[in-house]
């Protein structure tokens, strides 16, 4: 199955595809909400608010595989909105690890990270950039979402 082919549910349990985002640089985030790390929602916003209108989105996946998520679906949209005024797509509850891992997840974390080590995604926040060409680039959870190694993929694959 290819990316593009691969269905989501929105967290407000809408079903779409990967592929809707497709001409897009997407940057797909596991999120949850009680991480020490999520500050990050500030930047990923940021960075949203910055390159949104120049095709690129943050993706959001909410997973409580690190035990550190919110009970529902509802809880995790009004603390991403109330909290951090997040306006990047959110989805439902994923799981990025294990026997029940989304099918989304099985296919990015076939691609290392700079040391060159790929697998289960590590905790909350780990980062795969996803240009339109099709290529995934990994970032672990403690690399901020505007390290400049992040933007300037970004930048470098945003449509002119």
């Amino acid at each position: 199955m290819s990316l593009d082919e691969i269905p989501l549910t929105t967290l407000h349990g809408d079903p779409t595809t990967f592929g809707a985002y497709a001409d897009q640089v997407k940057l797909v985030v596991n999120v949850a909400s009680r991480c020490g790390l999520a500050p990050q929602y500030e930047k990923l916003e940021a960075l949203q608010r910055t390159y949104g209108d120049r095709g690129f989105t943050v993706l959001g996946f909410p997973s409580n595989q690190f035990l550190q998520e919110l009970g529902s679906e509802e809880a995790i949209a009004e603390y991403c909105s109330a909290t951090w005024g997040v306006t990047f797509p959110m989805f439902a509850k994923t799981k990025v690890n294990g026997r029940s891992q989304h099918p989304l997840y099985a296919e990015l974390t076939k691609t290392p990270d700079a040391s060159g080590k790929a697998g289960r995604v590590t905790w909350n926040f780990e980062k795969f950039v996803v240009t339109p060409d099709g290529s995934v680039h990994r970032f672990r959870p403690t690399t901020e979402p505007d390290a400049p190694e992040i933007v300037e993929l970004i930048e470098g694959s945003l449509r002119s």
